[in-house]
């Protein structure tokens, strides 16, 4: 499969990711176990009878995509695919409340028509009048991996030249309050958190919006070329090695050939090890982590593949992000490691363009 380019890349996160010198303004959130996005003025982008009606996550959306569009110069795209793992959590907890509420009777159908996944790219495309390629990917934390790799496909088959893609989830209070009761956020007196060498489970929880055009061609404005994308359910400990080792082989590169490598260490001590094991792949290459500038979601791998990007394009790593003390030169090929509590591991190559 021929490699694509990320021509445009856009991202609302708990970082100040809409202005300028994004690299340079990052900051480390630690303190707080449930951490959210900084949000745009949406009356500059939406019409204010719409925003009363849109979720947070279609709001986000909305913003990021049309920033991702413009910076493109691309005014409809040849297809929107969008990433979830969450999808509309917000509308989805008002239609099951009415149902509980209603005792399953007399039910207005709105709050189940903006509750169901689809309701991003669906709104994203209306908003366009688009009525090309849609589709909605559902699968966890590699939900933006198999979007890229199905706009990559759409380019490589001739059905499409420029691909809007993009991953967004949302925090609502109660899914939140579950999270914190199962343990999967961390508990406040394990706070603040750390994220390297933690001796706690559980994470501190983000939300965001990422999105990008993909393209056939190469532009002025091309942050990077798209070499190749790998998804595994499930991988054992003892497995890592291999799995990152095959993949890179498969795209004709050693360890060595390995700029950076960006790491999904969320902080919690039991999913972490298997980013202690990648390291061990890496040991000239600049190491880096993430999530303690975006929090943990489904779709958090939207934010480093958006910080990958710039890492690309200016050439210039942020040192809250270095785990080692490894600079490079000149920065050809990243690699994006990334996985949910164990489950949903994925690869993705990023190249210089």
């Amino acid at each position: 499969m021929s490699a694509v380019y990320i021509n445009s890349a856009s991202c609302i996160s708990v970082q100040d990711t809409l202005n300028e010198n994004i690299l340079q303004n990052l900051r480390f959130e630690n303190s707080s176990n449930i951490i959210k996005a900084i949000e745009p003025n949406y009356k500059e982008f939406i019409p204010p009878a719409m925003i009363r009606r849109m979720s947070k996550t279609v709001k986000m959306s909305s913003v990021a995509s049309h920033h991702a569009l413009k910076e493109a110069g691309v005014e409809k795209p040849d297809a929107i695919i969008v990433g979830t793992g969450m999808g509309c959590s917000q509308d989805s907890e008002k239609f099951l409340k009415n149902v509980i509420d209603n005792h399953e009777e007399f039910l207005t159908p709105t709050f189940f028509i903006q509750s169901t996944h689809n309701t991003v790219a669906g709104q994203i495309a209306l908003g366009l009048q688009c009525h090309a390629y849609n589709f909605t990917y559902v699968n966890t934390s590699s939900s933006l991996e198999f979007s890229l790799l199905d706009a990559q496909l759409q380019i490589n088959d001739g059905e499409a030249e420029n691909v809007l893609v993009g991953s967004t989830d949302e925090q609502t209070d109660r899914t939140m309050e579950l999270y914190c009761l199962n343990n999967t956020i961390k508990k406040e007196e394990d706070l603040p958190a750390d994220y390297l060498n933690s001796n706690t489970n559980g994470v501190i929880w983000g939300e965001g919006a990422s999105f990008f055009v993909v393209g056939k061609d190469k532009t002025e404005k091309s942050y990077a070329r798209l070499k190749n994308i790998h998804i595994s359910n499930k991988v054992e400990l003892n497995e890592v090695k291999d799995f990152i080792q095959n993949f890179l082989v498969s795209n004709n590169l050693s360890n060595h050939d390995i700029d950076a490598v960006i790491l999904g260490f969320s902080g919690d001590t039991d999913s972490d090890i298997y980013y202690k094991k990648a390291m061990d792949i890496f040991p000239d290459s600049a190491q880096l982590y993430y999530k303690h500038l975006s929090g943990e979601f489904n779709t958090a791998s939207g934010f480093s593949t958006f910080i990958a990007c710039h890492i690309l394009k200016e050439q210039q790593i942020p040192e809250v992000m270095m785990i080692n003390a490894e600079k490079k030169e000149s920065i050809k090929n990243v690699l994006l490691y990334n996985h949910l509590a164990g489950d949903d591991h994925s690869l993705v190559l990023l190249e210089k363009a």
